[in-house]
C-alpha cells in the first residue's frame, strides 16, 4: 500500500529551529485522505526579509501563531501516526523537524522518511532540474511554490506518479526498485 505523509517546512531564517510554517498531506492507499497546515511562531519573532520574499510569511503573520511545541503533541505527531514521511530535499525538512524538537526539548521519534528529490532523480533521470517548481511545471501540477501545504502536496503527487511509472504498489517496493531506502529521524 502506498501510505505516507508528505511534509514541508518554511523557515524564518537560515537556522533550522526557525520554522514559521508546516504543511502535511496524508496519503493512504495512494489517495489523499487528510491535510494539516499551520503557521508557526519561531523562537525569535523575526523573519528575514529575503525569506519573506520567498515564502510570503511576515513576522506579523506569525505573531499570534502557536509555537511548534504547542502543535507537536496535539496536531503534528498524531497526524503522522505510524506513516513514513516524504519530503523534497528531505535533509532540509528532517533537519528542521529535528531542530525544532530539540529546541523545545521534545523527544525526537524514530520516524522513517524518504527523499522525493532522490526519488524523482531515479524515476526521471533525464530532466534538467528536479526542483519542485520544475517538476510541477513538467507534469502540469498546479501549486504555489514555497507554500508549505502546496509543497507537501506536490511532493506526495510526485511520489504517486513515480510509483505508477514503476508499477509499484508500496513505498518500500518503490524505494527498492529505485535503489533507495528509508532513512530514520533521530
Amino acid at each position: 500500500m502506498i501510505d505516507f505523509v508528505a511534509i514541508d517546512f518554511e523557515t524564518a531564517k537560515k537556522s533550522k529551529e526557525s520554522a514559521c510554517s508546516v504543511g502535511l498531506v496524508k496519503f493512504r492507499d495512494g489517495k489523499i485522505t487528510d491535510t494539516y497546515y499551520s503557521l508557526v511562531r519561531p523562537p525569535k519573532l523575526y523573519i528575514r526579509p529575503d525569506f519573506t520574499c520567498i515564502h510570503g510569511i511576515t513576522a506579523d503573520d506569525v505573531r499570534d501563531a502557536p509555537k511548534f511545541a504547542d502543535i507537536w503533541d496535539s496536531g503534528i505527531k498524531p497526524f503522522i501516526g505510524d506513516f513514513p514521511l516524504a519530503a523534497h530535499f528531505a535533509q532540509f525538512d528532517m533537519g528542521v523537524l529535528k531542530a525544532v524538537l530539540l529546541w523545545y526539548k521534545l523527544d525526537v521519534p524514530a520516524i522513517p522518511y524518504f527523499c522525493t528529490c532522490s526519488l524523482s532523480r531515479r524515476t526521471w533521470p533525464g530532466l534538467g532540474s528536479h526542483s519542485l517548481p520544475a517538476l510541477a511545471a513538467k507534469f502540469n501540477i498546479q501549486y504555489v511554490a514555497h507554500n508549505a501545504l502546496d509543497d507537501a502536496m506536490t511532493c506526495g503527487k510526485l511520489t504517486l506518479m513515480s510509483a505508477e511509472k514503476r508499477g509499484c504498489s508500496g513505498i518500500e517496493e518503490l524505494l527498492s526498485v529505485l535503489g533507495l531506502s528509508m532513512d530514520v529521524l533521530g
